[in-house]
């Protein structure tokens, strides 16, 4: 999340990670930037209009590096020519200010799922099914009472179709930058979570690489 209104920033920060995603705030084009080079972000959420470094050089940037960063850009000016310029710096959708909360959630969930390769709107393995949009996961038709990290954890997993995916990259994409690398918590989430999925066992641990579905 890039915003340069502190307020604003960290009050969608909040609505999201309710939402189970991982947030890290810029407040500052400069900062985007810092941090884009450092971590793969699904989504930056960008605000156009900031100082110093203005929003469509950041936009400019990370198209001109190759990110594969998907870029929602925000701005207080909602005119068509605002707009279809915006997305011509390269950006992947556009909300004018001010914005509902939910739609901005909707909206990085559509522009994420465009990611290569990209992602139906509904995972299913075998008679696992979840549904990243409404929030559920059932398993044999039975609704699974996930926590939002246990949701996000399984999300990211199925959405690695099979690939394994190592506790540092579940850090990255579940939890955001405050949390300590060398915290158990995501072991301990892995634990609660295949607890709840229930028999036959669906993620499956790899030695000294990580887990997966």
């Amino acid at each position: 999340m890039v915003e340069d209104q502190a307020a604003l920033a960290d009050s969608v920060a909040r609505v999201l990670r309710r939402e189970g995603m991982a947030v890290d705030v810029a407040y500052d084009g400069t900062a985007a930037l810092d941090r884009t080079s450092v971590l793969d972000y699904d989504v930056v959420v960008l605000d156009r209009d900031l100082p110093g470094m203005h929003g469509d050089q950041v936009c400019r940037t990370l198209v001109g590096q190759g990110s594969l960063s998907r870029v929602l850009m925000l701005t207080a000016s909602g005119t068509v020519a605002e707009r279809v310029e915006g997305l011509g710096l390269g950006a992947d959708d556009y909300l004018p200010k001010p914005f509902a909360y939910a739609e901005l959630v909707a909206r990085i969930r559509a522009v994420a799922r465009r990611a290569a390769p990209a992602t139906p709107p509904v995972l299913v393995h075998g008679d696992l099914r979840v549904d990243p949009a409404q929030r559920t996961a059932t398993r044999a038709g039975a609704r699974l009472a996930l926590t939002p990290k246990e949701f996000a954890v399984l999300e990211h997993l199925l959405t690695a179709a099979g690939r394994v995916v190592s506790a540092e990259e579940l850090l990255d994409h579940v939890w955001d930058e405050a949390t300590d690398p060398f915290t158990t918590t995501v072991k301990a989430t892995v634990n609660r979570l295949r607890a709840k999925l229930g028999d036959p066992p669906l993620i499956v641990t790899v030695a000294r690489a990580g887990y997966r579905i």
